[in-house]
């Protein structure tokens, strides 16, 4: 009697994960010989339908129960160039949008995505649509701008990007409309969840009209919260700001008597951005993430906490995701108030907790300087450090092959440490968090010294 397999499940990831959940949707055979063939050689490409798979799981008790059926193990498809390809360079019209919030790297994927289609596969029509996806609807007014390679070949030495974005849904219907006048046949969407949650309203509309037409997601997302990517582009960059941040405060707080040190971080849903700038500063005495309840009162509050690390230290240094206790902040004013994404308004936790700290302290009588920093805006707006750079490159370059193979409503991933394709529908099953029986979050209380939860 053959045992079934043990099917694995994800941590913050509803429901098992199955071969078919990994399979990427393409919009036919491909049929052209690749220009990219030239390049590399025949012996050098992963090709179509017969690409080597990252599995799901990276260690043995991940196989377990599948007796050597292989075909039945959640693997990611391996992204790369393919020796046939369904697009042809000749006559194929792209276009990029970035869409949502800034990022570091933004600039450096548009110059990624111009550049590989245009040096390795000969592309000449490019467009870059403007301020998101109202870019993509005619009556908005914003006009497209053509991309080439002179007209890129800079942008990567800013933050920010050259074609604007903006937050908010727009009719699918519209946007297709105006794909199909442009006759665009590839749309590379640069986003975070809700961009690409947008850009499965548009592939389910292109699919309804039976059109051709791929759409290519490259995440980004500052938290670091989609599934199936180990690291998204600007995560690293903007930890490595927020870093130069957390010594300034450092500073300002080891310069006064009792003195505290707060910055708030981004991180809505997810503390990963602040568990790694607080262990690249190796200077924070305390994390506050959306994962963790804040607890301030009591014998093990956050409260009597700081007083023994000022007892000891005689200063402070504090990071809290903008995520991070919400519960506590009562403002029925905001109750339910969305963003134009569809987001919940976040309570402003950092001056929340600003105020907190200096009502606690002159009650208690002891006086403290507490100098409270939001950094926010000035770290997503920074240029992508180095390390960033060469990750958006790489990015870019798959998300092109992948675009020329034929896929469409996939994303670019790195996982455990390879390029990837993940389908749009499983990278927004559920957002990533922090697991706070995990390694992460277990180095942040070894570096900061503090309580795994406050209670």
């Amino acid at each position: 009697m053959e045992s079934s397999p043990a099917v694995p499940t994800v941590p913050d990831l509803p429901g098992p994960l199955r071969a078919a959940d990994v399979a990427i949707r393409d919009l036919g055979p491909c049929l052209l010989p690749s220009p990219v063939a030239t390049h590399l050689g025949e012996n050098a490409l992963h090709f179509v339908g017969t690409a080597d798979k990252v599995l799901i799981g990276d260690n043995l008790s991940s196989l377990k129960g599948y007796d050597g059926n292989i075909a039945e193990v959640p693997a990611l498809e391996l992204a790369g160039p393919r020796n046939k390809i369904f697009f042809d360079p000749r006559t194929v019209r792209c276009g990029i949008v970035t869409s949502g919030g800034l990022c570091p790297g933004l600039n450096n994927v548009v110059r990624g995505i111009v550049m590989e289609l245009s040096q390795a596969y000969g592309v000449k029509h490019i467009v870059g649509f403007r301020y998101g996806y109202q870019g993509l609807i005619s009556r908005y007014g914003h006009a497209p701008i053509p991309l080439t390679p002179e007209s890129v070949a800079f942008i990567n030495n800013d933050g920010g990007t050259i074609l604007g974005s903006s937050r908010g849904a727009q009719d699918p219907s519209e946007v297709v409309d105006n794909l199909q006048a442009m006759g665009i046949d590839i749309l590379f969407v640069i986003g975070g969840d809700g961009s690409t949650l947008g850009a499965m309203t548009l592939t389910k509309e292109i699919a309804k009209r039976q059109e051709r037409i791929a759409v290519i997601g490259i995440p980004k997302t500052i938290d670091n919260d989609l599934h199936f990517i180990d690291r998204s582009f600007g995560f690293e960059s903007a930890y490595s700001a927020a870093v130069e941040v957390l010594r300034g405060a450092h500073v300002e707080a080891r310069g006064a008597h009792n003195g505290i040190g707060l910055v708030k971080v981004m991180g809505r849903h997810s503390g990963v951005l602040a568990c790694h700038a607080a262990l690249a500063s190796a200077d924070v005495d305390l994390v506050l993430v959306p994962e963790v309840p804040m607890v301030l009162e009591g014998k093990h509050g956050i409260f009597r906490y700081l007083e023994k690390v000022l007892d000891r230290a005689g200063n402070a240094l504090i990071v809290v995701a903008e995520g991070a206790g919400q519960e506590l902040i009562v403002d029925p004013a905001s109750a339910g108030a969305k963003d134009k994404s569809g987001n919940v308004k976040l309570k402003d936790i950092g001056t929340f907790t600003r105020d907190a700290i200096n009502r606690h302290f002159a009650a208690e009588g002891r006086e403290i300087t507490l100098k409270y920093i939001d950094p926010s805006y000035a770290i997503r707006s920074v240029p992508a450090t180095p390390a960033d750079a060469v990750f958006c490159w790489h990015l870019a370059r798959n998300a092109v092959h992948a675009a020329m193979a034929g896929n469409t409503e996939m994303l670019i991933g790195c996982w455990h440490g390879r390029f990837v394709h993940v389908p749009m529908p499983l990278a927004t099953r559920g957002g990533k968090q922090v697991d706070t029986s995990g390694d992460l979050w277990m180095s942040v209380i070894e570096s900061t010294g503090q309580p795994r939860t406050f209670s």
